[in-house]
């Protein structure tokens, strides 16, 4: 299981971004399309440090109010994640680096993902300790 995400992530992902750039390369021209690939970089960096920041805020206020801060947790870990994504060179990984750090989409996939997580939990392939 392992191997094959490993094989996905080294291989196939850089695959298929380097057709990516490839065909937008063909369509817009190289220096446009390196220029591209710079702005999103920059975008995504500006999108997910004002993106964390308020997630880093509302972390805050629920830990001093003695609430468990669940969906900032998740909306942080998406931020994370989506601004990696933007950072890697490529236009799919764009693509989905933005869906996580857009206000309205992050909110959709961190409904998918809790209800992903939520039938791991129940159906017993992940176990979660409480320890006091």
């Amino acid at each position: 299981m392992l191997f094959r995400i490993l094989v996905v992530l080294f291989v196939v992902v850089p695959a298929i971004e380097l057709w990516g750039l490839i065909a937008v390369g063909k369509v817009i021209g190289g220096w446009n399309t390196v220029a591209l690939v710079i702005l999103t970089g920059l975008v995504g960096a500006w999108l997910a440090k004002r993106q964390g920041m308020q997630v880093l805020r509302l972390l805050q206020l629920q830990l001093s109010r003695g609430q468990m801060p669940t969906e900032a947790l998740i909306d942080g870990a998406l931020i994370l994640a989506g601004g990696v994504l933007l950072l890697a060179p490529g236009f799919f990984t764009d693509l989905f680096g933005l869906l996580f750090l857009i206000p309205y989409t992050r909110l959709i996939v961190r409904h998918l993902l809790k209800r992903w997580l939520w039938s791991l939990i129940s159906s017993g392939r992940v176990h979660i300790l409480f320890r006091r």
